[in-house]
């Protein structure tokens, strides 16, 4: 076989710089090639080495007490007690749901899934925070529409409950709309396993659906802007097979519950390229591959396509080294096609061979922590002082009062999302205790008494106008959906959505967000446990609004004193907790009524919010409560009519 010879263009084509080209021949110590190229390519792409972002994220909290496994691994974990905990990620899919909303949205849950049993747990919940163009656009209903479709069949095939969400629409998601999928796992302590090619010997095994074509270069598509080209690469969109998925849930765990593996991971973005060379690397170790031994759907496939095969449900199993036999049972068991295709080596290098012959030997560390990084130039956005000046008070009141309220809980950010979450089975397991539609998500814990609360949470708008600012709002917005719900806020998984960070003024968006979420979650005890970095959310007219997304998971010791937010009978008392200052920079209502995204959104007391979050926790705790809303988008009046209306079987009303 014959491979393709290595010319500066097609060094530009794999999206590497003549910098990073030298420093590959410097690691390999001669020229690359072509299948290694390629390797490197999707491994230090944007997508999968941090390389700018990295540096940056090293300021988030990562540790406290009840944290047992921060970022670094498939997802992150925190004790909820009883020997039990909680496994968490979020992800973006947005690059895919852009270019095919349906399998693009699919292909994202179904990934996230794979994160989370991945690591020995079992997902309990799905939720997911989407942001669109303006609904009147036809591009964007059929966006809409389809990016739900396939979140609701993927998670329902599945059998795993999609319990809460959020969904706005801003003009500049219209041409790169986001899909963030979220999801969140139970498991006991002593079954948590790690994505590690440990036990020099052990077998490496792949396992469930074929290799094809499919996904080619998904990661290095995922780091860079989407243009008019982009619809060309609908073949970087994989295509997703639930029911095979939910094989591989059943086997993983099974394999995991028997003690027969020392290593699983997913293969997601890069393939089998990411999951051997991580696992290898986690581990100190290597990894050979034997690609004869690959399962595939496609006569003909290059070492190069198979190793940057992105085909979905797949997974590599390092297996302990006597056990063949039980982990084959198992794997017949369930159904799934697998096979042996390597072994763990102590030589630390990722040997990628076909038949006797090799075609690439690179140093699995060089991959992975090995990677570039790069500090970029952070510039204020210009916009920003313009948008600052704006007086608040120079917008006329309103003459119908009666009309803006009506105006704003029409407007499709506000509007109620029933017709997204109905489509969700959110009861299937029957542990869903509060229903989508409150401020967050509860579930109870089978044979305890305790709960957990979950919710996703964002506001672009904030961030636009104030990166520091925003990003400490949204961690605050999240503890208060938990808080409301009765649940102490414990930890956080982020997904960060933005623009090309080689342009100064998104690098400050960025830089300036991760300062404020920082802030936050060391002021309100919450690390971030895990998460993604998205970047080069932009097309040939705009880019998006820096969006962090926050989802957050809090514990209740007695699932039973969870809070909801709808009114529950006449005649009770409506008090409001916290600061009574009033600011309309950033909101909804200047965007709906007015048309502005304008002035600078509220000022975040950090120590102000965690003793309203301890005020919430003690009258829940001691049933004090009928209900309790956190106010956001909307502010007091949108909060008091939802409140009114949420509970359709007990509509009430409310005079203040």
């Amino acid at each position: 076989m014959t491979e393709t010879r290595i010319t500066p263009q097609i060094i530009a084509q794999h999206g590497l710089t003549e910098e990073e080209y030298q420093k590959i021949e410097k690691i390999l110590g001669r020229e690359p090639s072509f299948t290694e190229l390629g390797i490197f390519s999707v491994m230090w792409s944007e997508h999968c080495s941090y390389k700018t972002s990295k540096p940056i994220l090293d300021r988030f909290p990562t540790k406290a007490p009840w944290v047992l496994q921060g970022p670094g691994e498939n997802a992150g974990i925190v004790d909820i007690g009883e020997g039990l905990a909680v496994v968490m990620k979020v992800e973006s899919h947005n690059h895919p749901s852009a270019i095919e909303p349906y399998q693009g949205a699919a292909t994202g849950v179904g990934g996230i899934l794979r994160d989370i049993f991945t690591m020995g747990a079992r997902p309990i919940a799905l939720l997911n925070s989407l942001r669109f163009g303006d609904l009147r656009e036809a591009r964007t209903r059929y966006l809409f529409e389809h990016i739900v479709s396939g979140i609701a069949d993927y998670g329902n095939c599945m059998g795993v409950p999609t319990v809460g969400g959020e969904v706005y629409f801003e003009d500049c998601y219209r041409d790169n709309p986001l899909v963030n999928a979220m999801c969140v796992g139970i498991i006991k302590h002593e079954n948590i396993v790690k994505g590690s090619a440990s036990g020099v010997g052990n077998p490496v095994i792949y396992v469930g659906s074929t290799t094809g074509l499919d996904g080619i270069h998904g990661a290095t598509f995922a780091s860079e802007e989407l243009s008019e080209a982009s619809a060309a690469k609908r073949p970087n969109v994989q295509i997703g097979d639930p029911f095979t998925e939910k094989l591989l849930l059943e086997a993983s765990l099974e394999l995991i519950k028997k003690g027969l593996l020392t290593g699983i991971q997913d293969m997601g973005a890069a393939g089998l390229t990411s999951s051997s060379s991580e696992m290898a690397s986690r581990a100190g170790n290597g990894i050979t591959l034997n690609l004869e031994k690959v399962p595939r759907r496609e006569a003909g496939m290059t070492p190069y396509e198979i190793m940057l095969s992105e085909s979905q449900e797949r997974m590599l199993v390092v297996g302990k080294a006597g056990c063949e036999r039980e982990i084959e049972a198992i794997f017949r068991k369930w159904d799934l096609q697998f096979a042996v295709i390597g072994e763990v080596t102590d030589d630390g290098v990722l040997r990628i061979k076909e038949g006797d012959r090799i075609y690439a030997e690179i140093p699995a560390e060089a991959l992975t922590d090995g990677a570039p990084q790069y500090r970029q130039v952070s510039q204020v956005p210009a916009y920003l002082e313009e948008l600052h000046h704006f007086d608040p008070e120079q917008i006329p009141q309103p003459a119908d009062y009666n009309k803006v309220l009506i105006d704003l809980l029409t407007s499709p950010s506000i509007a109620s999302k029933e017709w997204v979450y109905e489509q969700y089975d959110h009861l299937v397991r029957t542990d869903t205790v509060v229903l989508p539609g409150s401020d967050a998500a509860v579930l109870r814990i089978k044979d305890s008494e305790l709960g957990i609360a979950l919710t996703i949470d964002g506001n672009a708008r904030y961030l636009y106008l104030d990166p520091g600012t925003g990003g400490k709002s949204i961690i605050c917005e999240a503890a208060r959906n938990l808080a409301v719900s009765g649940a102490r806020p414990l930890a956080v998984t982020d997904c960060l959505n933005f623009g090309n960070p080689l342009k100064p003024e998104v690098f400050y968006q960025f830089e300036r967000a991760v300062d404020g979420l920082s802030e936050a979650c060391e002021a309100l005890r919450t690390p971030v446990i895990s998460g993604n970095v998205s970047f080069y959310n932009e097309s040939a007219n705009e880019a998006i609004y820096p969006t962090p997304t926050i989802g957050m998971v809090g514990v209740l010791a007695d699932v039973s004193k969870a809070v909801t937010a709808w009114f529950r009978q006449a005649g009770d008392l409506v008090y409001l907790l916290g600061r009574p200052d009033c600011h309309l920079g950033g909101s909804e209502y200047l965007k709906t009524i007015h048309g502005k995204v304008a002035g600078a959104p509220p000022p975040v007391d950090l120590t102000s919010e965690l003793k309203l979050i301890e005020t919430l926790l003690l009258l829940a705790d001691k049933r004090i409560l009928n209900s309790a809303h956190d106010l956001s988008d909307g502010g007091l009046a949108v909060a008091l009519a939802e409140s009114c209306v949420m509970n359709k079987n007990n509509i009430l009303g409310a005079e203040i």
